[in-house]
């Protein structure tokens, strides 16, 4: 049966009509500037602040025509200057689709690849990122994280072992729900994190309470998933024009001015929206180029939303 939910084509394809950006287009300003860069604070490496996730999206066969649009997303990602991808065993075949395109489209050394340990014991654990390794047809994994915080202490034991030998670079944890939070704080306070991997955005910002500041003061790199909240702000903003604030920072967007808005935040490393469609990707990619909002704006971002 259709569904009457608003999608984020319906709100592209609104503004669009309104005078901005439609789906499809790349602001000339996407382009024409530097995408922005976060520094890692355990090595200072820097990164692109914003990357893709592939959640869903990437769990494709090995043909057809959703196996063709990831293809073209992945290639265009690079093009523009992506590099942080993320996965997960979880994800059906995400790291496979990731592993196997990367090599079709000899892009590997351009990818800081992510993904993650999602299983119960010491040698399961093992076993799985072994298989993740072998998936995305890397010689190392950047960063390995405890997906969800299962088996996480056992977990975080083999991984340092692993980045002392230097099978992965950068060791994380990650959860998508806020109570989840203190679980998450006890680990940040506990081990040598590098990066945490948590929910957060315009409409949910409980870790601007706690956990983003103790990221900031014990240098540890944040990813943020859940960007657009599983899809809900499309349907809230449906219909509806940006507010004034959006110019100001060169949002054409809805979707930018809810990357914007995260990327605004000094502790966010990396912001990583999943999409398995090229013009979203490039809309995306776009929050992550020009001005990002300053506190008193991003104060703004956040009455404008919640008077929709």
């Amino acid at each position: 049966m259709p569904s009457n939910k608003p999608t984020r084509r319906d709100v592209l394809g609104f503004i669009g009509a309104a005078g901005i950006a439609a789906a499809g287009s790349t602001p000339a300003f996407s382009r024409s500037l530097d995408l922005i860069e976060r520094r890692i604070p355990s090595s200072r490496e820097a990164i692109p602040a914003v990357g893709l996730g592939t959640w869903q999206t990437f769990d494709v066969g090995s043909q057809g025509r959703e196996r063709e649009a990831v293809r073209e997303v992945l290639r265009e990602f690079v093009a523009l200057g992506g590099k942080v991808i993320d996965s997960s065993p979880m994800y059906g075949r995400s790291e496979s689709v990731v592993g196997e395109l990367g090599s079709e489209l000899d892009i590997h050394s351009s990818l800081f690849l992510a993904t993650k340990v999602w299983t119960e014991g010491r040698q399961r654990g093992i076993d799985q990122m072994e298989e993740s390794v072998r998936r995305l047809r890397a010689r190392r994994i950047d960063l390995m994280q405890v997906h969800n915080l299962v088996d996480v202490d056992i977990h975080l034991k083999t991984l340092a072992g692993w980045k002392a030998k230097g099978i992965v670079r950068y060791v994380g944890v990650t959860h998508y729900v806020a109570s989840a939070f203190p679980r998450v704080e006890r680990l940040m306070k506990d081990h040598p994190l590098d990066f945490i991997q948590i929910n957060y955005s315009i409409a949910d910002r409980a870790a601007a309470q706690r956990i983003l500041p103790l990221a900031a003061e014990r240098g540890i790199a944040v990813l943020v998933n859940q960007p657009f909240g599983g899809g809900r702000l499309f349907s809230t903003v449906a219909s509806k024009p940006l507010p004034p604030e959006a110019a100001s920072i060169g949002c054409s967007t809805w979707a930018q001015f809810f990357l914007k808005f995260i990327l605004g935040h000094p502790s966010v490393t990396c912001v990583i929206p999943a999409t398995s469609k090229v013009s979203h990707l490039r809309d995306n990619m776009g929050a992550g180029r020009g001005a990002l909002p300053d506190e008193e704006t991003r104060k703004k971002m956040i009455r404008a939303f919640e008077k929709l």
